[in-house]
């Protein structure tokens, strides 16, 4: 079982439909997938077409209430293998009440270990900030997938990012490392996202993926009608790039057991 979270700290830069549609395509792959929701916004549990309103349990229970997380997984009924830890607008007080508790960093990693094995791929779509619950998936994770968008304030920031990802592998996560770079909002024919993407690979080298995410209308739209892109519109140009990350994310994941 390999554990990622999704994690930028600057928002809207395509890390929940990044989050959904990887997961998508993992499941139709046959791999048995997790996603843990642990935004406030709750963007992934109302991209897979759950309604928030329904929900007796979240990971709010999970972190705050003791709640086992095997209490607030739901199967996702549009894709087979894909289940979701959903989130609700009540984990937004969590980050004050996390204070109190002691090992408070470390609780979403020990709720986990109850369903090691359970699974093929646990993914944790983290909120925009560098707050505890961040800091909870981080050390939850043994690595780290970054969607960066292909604009001019895309590299701004993201030596704060690397630093929080070092700090927690320095105090809290020996195992964390970066996954993978992925480009998002990205347009070959303009000068500025070529620019990007030559900076980002300076920065990053082989930890970027080959595959870049389009600007596409069909992705934007897709999550508010509560589906992933490949049951709204299989033929974009979002879909296929979102499967072709998925094989390109599996090819990696092969070469490094090799490497092990």
């Amino acid at each position: 079982m390999k554990v990622i979270s999704i994690f930028n700290q600057k928002g809207g830069v395509g890390k929940t439909t990044t989050n959904i549609n990887l997961c998508t395509y993992l499941a139709m792959k046959g791999y048995k997938v997790l996603t843990i929701d642990i935004d406030p916004q709750g963007n992934t549990t109302s991209g897979l077409g759950i309604d928030k309103n329904l929900l007796e349990k979240s990971v709010y229970d999970v972190l705050i209430n003791d709640a086992s997380i095997e209490e607030v997984v739901q199967e996702c009924q549009l894709i087979k293998n894909l289940y979701i830890a959903p989130s609700t607008i009540e984990l937004a007080g969590s980050e004050v009440e996390l204070i109190q508790f002691q090992g408070r960093e470390k609780i979403l990693k020990e709720k986990i270990k109850s369903i090691e094995g359970d699974y093929d791929y646990i993914f944790i779509d983290c909120p925009p900030s560098l707050g505890i619950i961040t800091v909870n998936a981080l050390t939850a994770s043994q690595s780290v997938l970054i969607p960066i968008q292909a604009e001019f304030y895309a590299l701004e920031g993201v030596g704060q990012l690397v630093n929080t990802v070092q700090l927690v592998k320095k105090s809290l996560n020996s195992k964390l490392e970066i996954e993978g770079i992925i480009l998002t909002m990205y347009d070959n024919r303009t000068k500025l996202s070529n620019e990007v993407a030559n900076e980002v690979k300076k920065y990053f080298s082989d930890k970027l993926y080959n595959t870049t995410i389009p600007r596409n209308i069909r992705l934007a739209e897709s999550p508010s009608y509560g589906l992933p892109i490949v049951l709204y519109d299989d033929k974009c140009k979002g879909a296929e790039c979102y499967y072709n990350l998925t094989e390109e994310f599996l090819k990696r994941q092969k070469g490094s057991e090799k490497g092990e």
